[in-house]
């Protein structure tokens, strides 16, 4: 029996019409196919576009109505940029706030508090305590084994996966990850696809046969992107412009 198709989404950065449009688009895709799903999300909901927090609520609603179907499966990665609003939420640190909000977190703060110009500590008031509570939760990977698919924000070591610090999921933009032939020769690699987002080359995804990077810039302009992979097949794209 095949396994389900995944269809993963890459940054979003607040582009929430852009995802609203997405998730429609592989709704549609899904009836037509007539089989089971995972959508993933690859984390990067929030920061520098014009409604991080449509974004979240878009993605959490796509998970309650989901929530324990038995065709389709929501799973949320999380990415850099909801650690680092994590962190600047948590922090008495002034200086790790102003790094949050120096890469887009003025524009989530605005967001909450509904395109308000927000200063200082009061941006946390503003942001829903479960919104907070969902961020924590958020895994760092997803591995299908049998499939030897893993999906992650960034990327993985490629010497010590799968027990490397989950902060490379998070944040490498190492050239051990992207560049193949540096990988080492290991079993654990060995027929291996990651596919993440985090750096956007261009708006078009990039193909490789140890990788697919679904990051096209929705934020700068760009299409956002889901890759759908279906046993058997070619990898196809969805996007929303």
């Amino acid at each position: 029996m095949a396994g389900p198709i995944y269809f993963a989404i890459g940054d979003v950065h607040g582009e929430a019409d852009k995802l609203r449009q997405l998730h429609a688009a592989i709704l549609d895709r899904i009836a037509f196919e007539g089989r089971a799903a995972k959508i993933i999300h690859l984390g990067d909901y929030v920061d520098r576009g014009p409604d991080s927090r449509g974004a979240v609520e878009a993605v959490m609603a796509l998970e309650k109505r989901f929530d324990r179907d038995p065709v389709v499966e929501i799973v949320s990665l999380m990415g850099n940029h909801e650690q680092m609003m994590l962190d600047a939420y948590d922090a008495q640190d002034v200086d790790v706030a102003g790094s949050w909000w120096s890469q887009g977190g003025s524009e989530t703060a605005d967001s909450y508090a509904d395109g308000r110009e927000t200063v200082g500590a009061n941006w946390r008031e503003t942001v829903p305590k479960e919104h907070i509570s969902w961020m924590r939760r958020l895994p760092g990977m997803l591995h299908d084994k049998e499939r030897r698919l893993v999906f992650v924000h960034a990327g993985i070591e490629p010497a010590q996966f799968p027990d490397e610090d989950q902060r490379t999921y998070l944040w490498t933009r190492s050239e051990r990850f992207f560049l193949q032939w540096q990988w080492p020769d290991r079993e654990e690699l060995k027929g291996l696809m990651v596919i993440h987002g985090h750096t956007p080359k261009s708006f078009d995804p990039e193909i490789y046969p140890h990788r697919i990077n679904v990051d096209t810039g929705a934020v700068f302009g760009g299409p956002l992107t889901a890759v759908m992979l279906k046993e058997g097949a070619r990898p196809e794209f969805l996007r929303a412009t």
